[in-house]
């Protein structure tokens, strides 16, 4: 017998259908919000995976056409690999809920999350992260629950709890929060330039609206949860860690790890589980944890040293950024390049324009997008890191990394009427000890001025980490993490914006939350380090977009015309533009209400495929001066085409200042002449003479 749960959120019915589908998951939540339906479930192994050093949770989000009554396009004709939305938000569920699962568990765990139906005022994304939180929380499966995610929009400085697809489209924040009960867990926002106090007020503002949805999942829980399965622990023994110590001394893992190059400490610890391992060559138990008892004891000195002695592993003060470098045109003959260096972080971004028929094509849930302006693509090679292995296209997290550097900068971007360009920055990372896409945000802001883009303001990114104690307010704030901070820190608190505000956060962290003083702190210090990077970086490679594209970037002339002459320019079954771009070279696009882009690299034949384009609009008035080409002739005159598909016929009598007899007796066919028109004739055609032209 299934049963029904129901809340109101943000003015609108949630409701919960618990035991009518999916019996044999370990949870299942069967979510409606609106006319907006996903199902949600959270199943896991019976036994842990062998030989792994990691929790292994799998989160899916799959978008079905058919819930917005849409057959695949392509020959298959059926859902193929996950959109781009689709991974960003099985990242947006993943990250706040993987650091409430018991750290030493290594069972195999999935979120499935199933869009079957999409209300636009009920955006699916956000249904489907309750409902993640709801499947765990009432299935057998070890969770420190439960959580809850909010969706803020803002238009007109007003905020919009779970704004519908629309409002989340035109408006100036896009801001997803989740919490637990006490505590903050998981931002991500792209924001119009919010204010630091705007962004804070709209963070908790969802927090509040989160302790909501926790009192209705706690409900359901007390009343249909089952107890938490019992599992096998996959902790180091405490004994171990005693034994190890003897061995190697906590002033000897210290000296191995506090040095700023990164090689060096891999060097170091490597020599120390070499010694590690002889010691223990008798204890296989030993052996077969030796690679995760190392990280361990490594992830203990740190962040002892950093938060009782406010040590850095590289020597820095707490607040201080890494040494920075920029520099701009290192790649010829591209568009725009840009690269950019912090410490062992560096990134090389390309900028490529084309014209507007360049942008992405997108196949999605949401109706009224359709295609991407801006692309922004972000690479993560082996070697970066010093590693070896196959290139197999970009993963999870580049595509996330990628999609926050794009949402940082769109709001500085020029709209299509200034700039007719579609836009596309490729970030490359050469070495990467720490927050690349931070890096990655710098060199694109600097790669779209070096490409001429007329952004309207220079945006910067830094990230900060977190060290805390055993009590709230023992904490550590690291300003410009480093890989090592990252991986034993508690936190990556990820954060760009501009001189005036927020354009981008996102935040990742491995607790159980934050507390509002950290936030706040986060906020200040990546403000703080920002503006510092412009200042005395960025700026001394490239203080404002360049006043007009390079040398090798298409050029686009943009002309508006009647809408309803459209068909005059594109002629039948495209006869006339396609001449227009044969005899000149060039691209030409065409929007339904009468933009048109013409595009090339030659300006003198750009200039002419517009005057083309002018004349062929033109309502032609008596007096108008034309240059044609003499196309036909008959006894009575010759016909001039003065523009591709649009003729005007030249009387006998109109052709020289005296009097002939033969038309051929002057012109020939394929003649160039000057024509002024003289209006219409008897028949309704245009009438041109050559003899009265000046």
């Amino acid at each position: 017998m299934f049963k029904t749960y129901e809340m109101t959120l943000a003015g609108r019915k949630l409701a919960v259908d618990v035991n009518r589908v999916g019996k044999q998951a370990n949870g299942c939540a069967f979510m409606h919000y609106g006319d907006t339906t996903v199902l949600c479930t959270a199943t896991a192994s019976d036994a842990p995976r062998e030989g792994i050093d990691f929790f292994p949770l799998s989160v899916e989000y799959e978008e079905k056409l058919y819930s917005v009554g849409k057959i695949p396009g392509g020959f298959n004709k059926r859902e193929g690999k996950a959109s781009e939305n689709a991974i960003l938000t099985s990242r947006v569920i993943d990250r706040p809920m993987r650091p409430l699962f018991p750290k030493d568990y290594r069972n195999d765990v999935t979120l499935n999350n199933m869009v079957m139906s999409v209300d636009p005022t009920c955006r699916p994304e956000l249904v489907a992260m309750i409902g993640a939180s709801i499947a765990t929380c009432i299935s057998d499966i070890p969770f420190d629950g439960p959580c809850a995610m909010t969706q803020v929009g803002m238009i007109g400085g007003e905020f919009i709890i779970n704004p519908s697809q629309e409002e989340w489209k035109a408006g100036d924040l896009n801001l997803t929060v989740a919490s637990t009960k006490e505590k903050v867990i998981m931002i991500e926002a792209g924001a119009n330039e919010i204010p630091e106090a705007k962004m804070i007020e709209a963070i908790y503002k969802a927090h509040e609206v989160n302790q909501t949805i926790i009192e209705f999942i706690d409900k359901i829980v007390a009343e249909v949860g089952k107890p938490k399965h019992e599992y096998t622990s996959c902790a180091i023994p405490a004994e171990m860690f005693e034994e190890m110590k003897k061995i190697v001394t906590p002033e000897e893992m210290e000296g191995a790890v506090f040095t700023d190059e990164k090689q060096v400490r891999e060097e170091n610890i490597k020599k120390i589980t070499e010694k590690l391992t002889e010691a223990f060559a008798e204890k296989e138990d030993y052996l077969a944890v030796l690679g995760e008892a190392v990280y361990q004891y490594e992830k203990k000195t740190v962040r002892k040293m950093i938060l009782k002695d406010h040590k850095r592993p590289d020597g820095r003060e707490i607040t201080q950024i890494r040494p920075l470098a920029a520099e701009v045109d290192i790649i010829p003959r591209v568009h725009g390049s840009a690269m950019f260096t912090r410490g062992q972080t560096q990134i090389c971004d390309v900028c490529t324009l084309a014209p507007l028929s360049e942008q992405q094509k997108i196949d999605g849930l949401d109706e009224n997008e359709v295609s991407k302006r801006y692309m922004h693509h972000y690479n993560f090679p082996s070697y970066s890191v010093g590693e070896t292995k196959p290139s197999r296209g970009p993963g999870r997290r580049e595509i996330g990394h990628g999609a926050l550097a794009e949402r940082a900068l769109v709001p500085v971007l020029p709209d299509e009427e200034e700039f007719p360009y579609a836009i596309r920055c490729v970030s490359e990372t050469f070495e990467s000890n720490g927050s690349t896409s931070m890096a990655s945000t710098c060199a694109s802001c600097m790669s779209l001025m070096a490409a001429g883009v007329p952004i309207k303001r220079m945006v910067a990114g830094i990230s900060c980490g977190l060290v805390t104690g055993d009590v709230d307010d023992d904490f550590v704030l690291l300003t410009d993490i480093q890989g090592l901070e990252d991986f034993f820190g508690d936190m990556d608190f990820k954060v760009t914006g501009t001189t005036e505000g927020i354009t981008a956060i996102q935040m990742d962290i491995k607790i159980h939350g934050l507390t509002r003083p950290i936030v706040e702190g986060a906020i200040a210090r990546c403000r703080e380090a920002r503006l510092f990077i412009m200042d005395n970086c960025m700026k001394k490679a490239i203080a404002e977009p360049r006043p007009e594209v390079g040398e090798y970037a298409p050029k686009i002339i943009s002309l508006q015309i009647d809408p309803e002459k459209i068909g005059d320019v594109v002629g039948q079954r495209g006869k006339t533009i396609n001449e227009i771009i044969a005899r000149t070279g060039v691209k030409i696009d065409i929007t339904d209400v009468g933009r048109v882009s013409i595009c090339g690299t030659d300006k003198e034949k750009m200039a002419e495929a517009s005057k083309m384009v002018e004349t062929i609009v033109t309502d032609f008035e008596e007096g108008q001066m034309f240059t044609g080409k003499v196309v036909s002739i008959k006894e009575f005159g010759a016909f001039v085409e003065f523009a591709p598909g649009k003729e005007g016929m030249v009387h006998i009598s109109k052709i020289a200042k005296e009097r002939i007899n033969r038309v051929e007796d002057v012109l020939t066919l394929g003649d160039v002449v000057k024509v002024v028109c003289l209006g219409k004739d008897k028949m309704g055609r245009m009438s041109f003479s050559i003899k009265d032209a000046k």
